[in-house]
């Protein structure tokens, strides 16, 4: 009697607190540890959903819609100020978000969202080389410029074995970078000039694609692939665990670098904003924080996160960069939707393209001075 008793306490207890909220999410595959949901989870006594977006169109597209059923969203930060212009994301509480004394101020206050008011920074990645270090340092190519993606002098050594992520926004960046123009202020020419540069590399490609960028630098099929610092990362790992003869790097460009920055932001219609506010503070946390470079490998802009680092991150230069390297780094601002088809009808050009590879003498041609 006393078990049947307790029994109908513990449904009547249930049935008064009802079902546990759920937190919906949506970005990145990878994009949170799933330890580190499963610790939030038991902490607020609700249940975390990710809902993963395909690629940044697919991402750009799903926030225009308005995001709806979403609690947290992750746009990279040349989102925000369309999606603020639309009025797609509320205000953040500041007042719930004890942790953003945690934050650098090196990545605050960004032209994207001036004062934070709708966003906060949560994960960093840079548009880079990766690279296989023994196959590099054999052929004597320094990755430490883009013109180990760009330079056909360069490249006739590399030919084949060079992948490139299948994604416009960082090969023009990088392309302009190379040809030292600032991204947020090139003009039409200028990005004339870079779809020059890089028809001139293409022949020398093995593909362009975001399914090779890490997983033929693991295989040692590529040896050179411009991508995201993050991808790059998991090819380290990879090809550590499986006890590759050779190793997988990746290294800023003395150019520049654009930096991404993937936010958290609240859509206008979440169904949860408190315990929105409390998600993202929790990520603010150091130990939390550092989850995400533990196992993504992600440049963090939460100062307390350092001493979580494991011990092989604390020092590598695109992780944990020093000052000097942040200033070459360049955060893009929103494009006009104009530039952007033009951007687009340039990248559907490139890829459509082939010509066979040039002679020596048209390598020095098209080399870019």
């Amino acid at each position: 009697m006393k078990q049947i008793f307790w029994l109908c306490c513990f449904v009547c207890a249930q049935t008064l607190a009802g079902p546990r909220p759920v937190l919906h999410l949506y970005g990145w595959k990878g994009a949170l540890p799933e330890e580190t949901m499963q610790h939030f989870e038991r902490i607020c006594d609700c249940r975390v959903d990710l809902d993963v977006a395909g690629d940044n169109q697919d991402m750009e597209d799903r926030l225009a819609s308005g995001a709806v059923g979403y609690d947290v969203v992750f746009p990279p930060s040349f989102a925000i100020p369309g999606l603020i212009r639309k009025k797609l994301l509320q205000p953040l509480d500041h007042a719930r978000l004890s942790n953003l004394a945690n934050l650098d101020p090196v990545y605050m206050n960004q032209a994207y969202d001036p004062g934070n008011v709708y966003s906060v920074p949560a994960q960093l990645s840079l548009t880079a080389v990766g690279y296989n270090i023994e196959k590099m340092k054999q052929l004597g190519v320094d990755p430490y410029s883009w013109s180990a993606v760009f330079d056909p002098r360069v490249l006739v050594k590399l030919k084949g074995h060079v992948a490139v992520a299948d994604s416009p926004i960082p090969v023009f960046v990088a392309a302009l970078l190379y040809l030292g123009c600032d991204p947020n202020t090139a003009s039409s020419e200028d990005y004339q000039r870079a779809r020059d540069v890089i028809m001139a590399a293409r022949p020398y490609w093995g593909s362009i694609s975001n399914e090779h960028d890490w997983k033929g630098l693991v295989t040692g099929d590529i040896w050179v692939s411009l991508g995201y610092s993050t991808v790059f990362f998991q090819a380290r790992e990879a090809a550590r665990t499986q006890h590759r003869p050779y190793t997988v790097g990746y290294v800023t460009q003395r150019e520049g670098n654009e930096l991404v920055i993937n936010c958290m932001a609240v859509p206008a219609g979440a169904a949860h904003p408190e315990l929105a506010m409390r998600f993202i503070n929790f990520m603010l946390a150091g130990r939390n924080a550092a989850d995400l470079t533990n196992s993504l490998g992600a440049t963090n802009p939460v100062r307390a996160a350092e001493p979580y680092f494991r011990d092989d991150l604390k020092y590598h230069p695109v992780i944990n960069p020093d000052v000097t390297a942040l200033r070459r780094w360049v955060v893009l601002h929103d494009q006009t939707p104009r530039m952007q088809r033009r951007i687009e009808r340039l990248w559907d050009e490139i890829r459509t393209s082939w010509h066979p590879p040039y002679s020596e003498t048209e390598s020095r041609r098209v080399h870019v001075r």
